[in-house]
């Protein structure tokens, strides 16, 4: 049986995809690489036909694009390993960092969920991984930027949780479907994806409902995991990589090689709006689904009316680095 399922939802990334699952393979021994195209316009999936089509251990599907968790959906009917990682086009997990995560889920079968430290290009942490669930405090704190003001803080800084130790193994509340691994239990718990989000939110939700199914996530910090972000929606992400720390990416350089800046600047208006209003979208989905009755009604306009705004300013944002 294999050991490892890895389950990568692709759209648009052909200058990535390449070398992502050249990377897995090159990593790991005993795993399968379920790539599931969401209809990318970029020849994505031709060439991942090309590459790969005769490899055993690469599992193609190309289907319309319904968004992230239908992805998800999907790849997980295919997969049959022991654990499962759902894993975007831009994370690079290098040397043993698989064998050490996998080793960690077999010593702890009540861990449901774990996750590395994520590094950006630059050497820095990428927090986002690194989550406290948006209850209506958190997210006010996060929008204020008063967790930017006081980033130590337990009481303002529920959103990144940077008051603890990022090099260090300890339990949070969510991570990001960019590099998950999961317990299949937690699926057999739970069930699947909640297809209603398209782009973002996906992970805070399958997140929040294994916490609520009692299953325990972890962030293991010393553990690192290159994480050239971006590039599924959009953001140009066309520097070098800063190879900042003592790590050895030389089997995934892209020193001199621009990645998607073409497609970011001939992206339409319309569709950089769309990505934009995809988080507000997904913050009004899980408020109604899982706070809707926890909280009194005066709140939940309050916070349905900050929903709106944020929205209003993403999409002002959008306008005017669109048309300026």
């Amino acid at each position: 049986m294999k050991k490892l399922s890895i389950i990568i939802i692709n759209y648009a990334t052909k200058d990535l995809i390449g070398k992502c699952i050249s990377n897995l393979l090159n990593s790991y021994e005993n795993l399968e690489i379920i790539l599931v195209d969401n209809d990318s316009p970029d020849g994505s999936y031709d060439l991942a036909q090309k590459l790969y089509e005769n490899n055993p251990k690469v599992i193609l599907i190309r289907t319309q694009n319904n968004g992230l968790a239908a992805g998800f959906n999907l790849g997980l009917e295919k997969a049959s390993a022991n654990y499962i990682l759902y894993l975007g086009t831009d994370s690079f997990p290098t040397g043993d960092a698989l064998e050490k995560l996998i080793t960690y889920m077999d010593l702890h079968p009540e861990v449901g969920i774990a996750t590395p430290k994520l590094l950006l290009r630059d050497g820095s942490v990428d927090i986002d991984a690194h989550r406290g669930f948006p209850t209506p405090w958190v997210a006010f704190c996060h929008l204020t930027y008063l967790d930017h003001i006081f980033p130590k803080s337990r009481f303002f800084n529920g959103y990144s949780m940077q008051y603890l130790d990022l090099s260090t193994e300890h339990e949070i509340d969510a991570c990001i479907s960019h590099f998950m691994m999961v317990n299949p239990k937690v699926h057999n718990k739970i069930g699947k994806w909640d297809e209603s989000y398209f782009l973002y939110g996906e992970d805070i939700d399958f997140c929040y409902r294994a916490k609520q199914a009692g299953f325990i996530i972890m962030y293991l910090g010393d553990i690192e995991v290159l994480h050239y972000k971006g590039a599924s929606v959009n953001r140009n992400t066309s520097a070098d990589i800063k190879n900042t720390l003592n790590t050895n990416y030389d089997s995934i350089s892209f020193k001199g090689k621009t990645v998607e800046s073409k497609n970011v600047i001939n992206t339409s208006f319309w569709m950089r709006l769309r990505i934009a209003q995809e988080s507000s979208r997904a913050m009004k989905i899980f408020y109604q689904k899982h706070f809707i009755n926890k909280y009194p009604k005066f709140l939940t306009t309050l916070i349905f009316i900050g929903i709106w705004l944020n929205d209003q300013i993403k999409s002002l944002k959008v306008f005017l680095k669109y048309y300026l």
